[in-house]
């Protein structure tokens, strides 16, 4: 089995982009018509420099080679800096690549990828939202602590037990003219 091409999958958040601008995902496939997909995290650069760079080392690191190497693609693509120090976009892009690998490798298998890699350990897991509370006009309003518990009771009925949020809310960007560096 070899893997023969890839497809990038760039998906824009709308504003005010919670979660981040966009995300990216890859869906690799084989010659045998197997597709994987997975997603590209810590994206630090803009779609148009992040998707040559996920291209790069598609085409470096995977292109043609047996998805089954998961060790030997992650090693070279850690290794392909001249420090042998990757960087975290590197490192994201190498993240959605592998998983799309082991997408693969489970369809090949018939098996979900938690029994390939050392079995179930938990029946269940727990989850959490983030609370975001909105007012009337649909705006994000971090000051009125009513409406963010009133927030937080919702997603209880949803059968959330847990929630993470910003305690500084979402800050505002501020002009670079603005700031004064020392």
């Amino acid at each position: 089995m070899k893997i023969i091409s890839m497809e990038t999958h760039v998906v824009a958040v709308p504003p005010p982009h919670v979660g981040g601008m966009y995300w990216i995902f890859v869906t690799l496939k084989t010659d045998c018509g197997i597709e994987g997909v997975g997603e590209v995290y810590a994206a630090t650069f803009h779609p148009t420099v992040m998707v040559p760079a996920i291209n790069d080392v598609f085409e470096r690191y995977l292109f043609n080679h047996d998805p089954h190497q998961v060790e030997r693609f992650f090693r070279e693509c850690y290794s392909s800096g001249f420090t042998q120090r990757p960087d975290l976009t590197m490192m994201g892009i190498t993240s959605g690549l592998e998983m799309a690998c082991w997408d693969i490798i489970g369809k090949a298998a018939n098996q979900p990828v938690y029994q390939l890699i050392g079995g179930k350990v938990n029946e269940r897991l727990r989850s959490y939202t983030y609370l975001y509370p909105e007012n009337a006009h649909g705006q994000y309003d971090y000051d009125d602590p009513d409406l963010a518990a009133e927030c937080a009771a919702q997603y209880m009925q949803q059968g959330f037990t847990a929630l993470k949020f910003d305690p500084a809310g979402l800050i505002p960007c501020i002009p670079a003219t603005t700031c004064h560096w020392r």
